[in-house]
């Protein structure tokens, strides 16, 4: 039987999350984005200092999911000042980021970051929970559908010098 533990990052674990973000964001994404645009992104997105910034904002946590221990995925939230300007609702937290490693995929653990995000919405009093998904990302959408987003809006997500397509997404608590 396998143990999985969500945890907060920290500092010091910043290699991993920058292993982790270029990982899964590749495999996601990869057979839509041209080999120049995703190495750009990667290397400006997902670098060590820029995923150091982004944890050390005030109002951002990351979170590991482990399996027997061993990093397999992360989560991003924001709350308050962190949110970024696309939010639409007022007192929403933000899920930015929810990526697993292909190896370990289809076993329920986004499921288990989006109830961590839904308990850390609950803790913090928001009213709504936001994100953005790729417009083409069908099983992305469909998870989040059947707990009940519904479509606010789209914006443009550059990746490289490809200016991809979000839809802007909300559930109520």
């Amino acid at each position: 039987m396998t143990e999985t533990q969500i945890i907060p990052v920290t500092a010091d674990q910043i290699p991993t999350l920058v292993h982790l973000a270029r990982t899964t964001f590749a495999d996601t994404f990869n057979a839509n984005t041209a080999p120049a645009d995703m190495a750009a992104f990667l290397d400006t997105a997902y670098s060590p200092e820029q995923l150091t910034r982004e944890l050390n904002t005030p109002g951002t946590t990351f979170w590991f999911i482990t399996v027997d221990g061993t990093p397999a995925g992360y989560l991003k939230l924001n709350v308050d000042g962190a949110v970024t300007s696309d939010v639409q609702a007022k007192n929403a937290l933000e899920l930015e980021r929810i990526y697993i490693l292909p190896a370990y995929k289809h076993q329920g653990l986004g499921s288990k970051l989006y109830a961590h995000a839904l308990k850390m919405a609950k803790d913090q009093h928001k009213d709504t929970i936001a994100l953005g998904v790729w417009e083409h990302n069908e099983p992305a959408k469909a998870f989040y559908t059947a707990r009940g987003f519904h479509k606010v809006g789209e914006h443009a997500f550059v990746v490289g010098n490809d200016p991809q397509h979000d839809w802007l997404m909300e559930a109520t608590m």
